[in-house]
């Protein structure tokens, strides 16, 4: 569609995070550049099925060495992956009363299974090509693979829609917006001109998913209650902290199971929770650390901000903590949102990584588009 001369798309940005708890579907009007009209934004939970399938598939994805190769269950897993993105897309249609005909462009981000970038190896399950006949609506998809193959870390990609968000903000830089899925990671902009630095930071839910799904059965710390009634182990702590990625340069990024919870092994389960959720918070103020000049405003986003335990530890920090939702942002639905607004940026050509986020040589633009 047109507006004032300037063309604005209408995309659904599909993210299916390191977390592995569903597909997030969000709605964007945007140039996929000042212009950002959100829209609305609906979860669909995998089944128990599901999840045990892409906890294989990240298993059997471990020894790859070639990211087309869909050995083991990874083949089954794509297909699934795909199906259940397509469905998401259906019902996220009937529910906003819009048929493929009202949107240009599906933004589609696969389950990332593997992430090694200086392997140059990022793999991404999911087939767009069948997304987009299954649907009918053109896609974007594969949009990490270009800048690891140009030397880039892949991740992360949503520094581009957080400068978009903050320019049409009226907070002022230097602002840290930190994403919080099964990975961590933050961006940093001091002006809505200037190119934003991002890095991961270490670990977000995946830990504490991983420790409650193998103690209780539950697929994740609903609102950071275990690690609230538990006490920070200190010891553990200060082994977890001591992970060498801590001392690494940034631009950096990370695989989903890159920490071990053999620090925490020994404790209870609400210890165990309370000491990871200090871990991911630690670790993102290690990141922050590590910024000049020191961001004045964090902004979280993402699962980890509905977990309190990771909350309260993040609010002990000499800065303004605010959660995206406070911003009239969303926190739930900001990586999808992304996934939207990169999508536009594919198609347009423009960059979706640059130097400062991924370390890529120059600003890069990527993404495969498949027709309907």
């Amino acid at each position: 569609m047109q507006h004032s001369g300037m063309t604005i798309f209408t995309a659904i940005g599909l993210m299916s995070g390191t977390s592995m708890d569903g597909v997030d579907a969000a709605l964007l009007e945007t140039n996929g550049e000042c212009r950002v009209k959100r829209g609305a934004g609906m979860s669909f939970a995998y089944g128990a099925e599901d999840r045990v399938l892409l906890r294989q598939a990240l298993a059997d994805a471990a020894g790859l060495s070639d990211r087309r190769t869909r050995s083991g269950v990874l083949l089954q897993a794509q297909e699934m992956i795909t199906q259940r993105h397509a469905e998401a897309v259906m019902q996220f249609l009937a529910a906003q009363k819009l048929s493929a005909r009202d949107v240009n462009l599906l933004g589609f981000h696969g389950q990332t299974v593997l992430h090694r970038p200086a392997a140059q190896l990022t793999v991404q399950i999911g087939d767009g090509a069948g997304l987009a006949k299954a649907c009918g609506i053109e896609t974007v998809w594969d949009m990490r693979a270009a800048d690891v193959a140009a030397g880039g870390q892949g991740a992360p990609l949503v520094p581009a829609y957080h400068r978009a968000l903050f320019a049409a903000s009226d907070l002022f830089g230097p602002v840290a917006i930190a994403n919080i899925g099964g990975v961590a990671n933050i961006t940093c902009i001091e002006t809505p001109s200037s190119e934003p630095l991002a890095f991961d930071t270490g670990p977000g839910n995946a830990l504490i998913d991983d420790l409650m799904l193998e103690r209780t059965g539950e697929a994740y710390d609903a609102g950071g209650a275990a690690g609230l009634a538990g006490a920070v182990d200190q010891t553990a702590l200060g082994v977890l902290l001591s992970h060498p990625y801590f001392s690494k340069p940034f631009p950096k990024s990370l695989d989903r199971n890159a920490f071990s919870r053999d620090a925490v092994a020994h404790l209870s389960t609400q210890d165990a929770a309370a000491t990871l959720a200090a871990f991911t918070a630690m670790s993102i103020a290690l990141g922050l650390g590590r910024i000049e000049p020191r961001p004045r405003v964090l902004v979280v986003c993402g699962g980890g901000a509905q977990n309190a335990a990771i909350m309260e530890n993040l609010r002990r920090m000499p800065l303004d903590v605010k959660t995206a939702d406070q911003l009239g942002w969303s926190a739930e639905f900001m990586e999808a949102e992304a996934f939207a607004f990169l999508a536009v940026r594919a198609k347009r050509g423009l960059p979706l990584t640059f130097p400062m986020t991924t370390g890529v040589a120059q600003a890069l633009t990527g993404g495969v588009i498949s027709p309907p």
